[in-house]
């Protein structure tokens, strides 16, 4: 029954927003009377919590299978990699991720989106220490975990939901060079590249 509620309620995220998706419509899509809703969800904040948290742990679950069997990898490899597997896994339901990212208000900081973010960025700084002969000294693993989680994670939300006129391949190209010469070492001093 929980599923049942929870894919009527996916549906109307879909179909009409946050602010469209009642209780009563979440009722009616999983073929059930609202009183047998309440027994399950107190309202519409909970199954609309539910439905994120569900689509995170799919999410991480795509995203984390692919990212963690690659810590062996050559850096180029592995990050145009972990790149696409994000891809791959946001574009499996992009009516879903942009009902999510653009109609849905964040509902909560204990979020499973959060512990996805977290989780991926575990597995980068585990990345960047495994490979740290190849980072930039300077560079605190920590901090650029968190900054390369969060500029590919936009980039590839934003791909998935603009629909740009770039290809998949040069678009996955792009965020791998902005990734990998964050992460590569710097002349000292740094030379001005716009001279």
């Amino acid at each position: 029954m929980v599923d049942r509620i929870l894919d009527a309620g996916q549906e109307m995220l879909i179909a009409h927003g946050y602010d469209g998706a009642s209780t009563n419509r979440i009722a009616a899509a999983a073929g059930i009377s609202p009183g047998s809703l309440y027994q399950y969800f107190p309202n519409k904040d909970a199954i609309a919590a539910a439905v994120i948290d569900r689509y995170s742990d799919q999410l991480s679950a795509r995203v984390a299978a692919r990212v963690s069997e690659r810590l062996d990898q050559p850096a180029p490899h592995y990050v145009r990699e972990s790149i696409a597997a994000l891809l791959d896994a946001l574009d499996v339901h992009p009516d879903f991720l942009r009902a999510v990212m653009e109609q849905t208000p964040r509902l909560g900081s204990g979020s499973k989106l959060l512990a996805f973010e977290q989780r991926i960025g575990e597995l980068t700084v585990a990345y960047l220490t495994i490979n740290k002969g190849v980072v930039r000294p300077d560079a605190t693993f920590e901090t650029a975990a968190w900054m390369l989680v969060r500029m590919v994670e936009h980039l590839c939300v934003r791909y998935i939901l603009d629909q740009p006129a770039i290809d998949r391949d040069t678009f996955i190209d792009e965020i791998t060079v902005m990734a990998l010469n964050y992460l590569r070492p710097w002349p000292t001093p740094p030379e001005d590249c716009f001279p």
